[in-house]
């Protein structure tokens, strides 16, 4: 029995699917474009900065721009072309330069100096 190419695209896209549904952080290939969106749960950074709702959770995809360690975790500023975004995470293994997609509660540190706020917000991944 002689199977179809189609056949073998869609195992192909199915085995993919299930390697990164198991994943904690997914890690993309650098892809050339800047409107790439992997899913449609994606929450673009500037729309976590115009209105942070601390009961939200969000999946974000970007850039990994910075990594800073702290006590026992890490904390990761994602950019994904619209913003920045810090992410605490237990994850110690993601390397400045790759494209990530993870998953969080949004956060806002209120840093109150001289009568201002300088607060952040930040994303606490789950």
């Amino acid at each position: 029995m002689h199977k179809s190419p189609n056949y073998y695209r869609i195992l192909c896209y199915f085995v993919l699917v299930a390697g990164l549904s198991g994943c904690a952080a997914w890690r993309l290939p650098e892809i050339k474009g800047s409107n790439f969106i992997f899913g449609s749960n994606v929450t673009q950074i500037a729309e976590i900065q115009a209105k942070p709702n601390k009961q939200a959770t969000v999946y974000i995809q970007g850039k990994v721009e910075k990594q800073v360690p702290l006590m026992k975790q890490w904390a990761y500023q994602i950019d994904d072309s619209t913003g920045k975004i810090w992410v605490i995470t237990n994850q110690s293994n993601l390397q400045t330069g790759t494209q990530v997609v993870l998953k969080g509660k949004v956060s806002y540190k209120s840093i109150p100096i001289a009568g201002q706020d300088f607060g952040e917000v930040y994303i606490t991944e789950e």
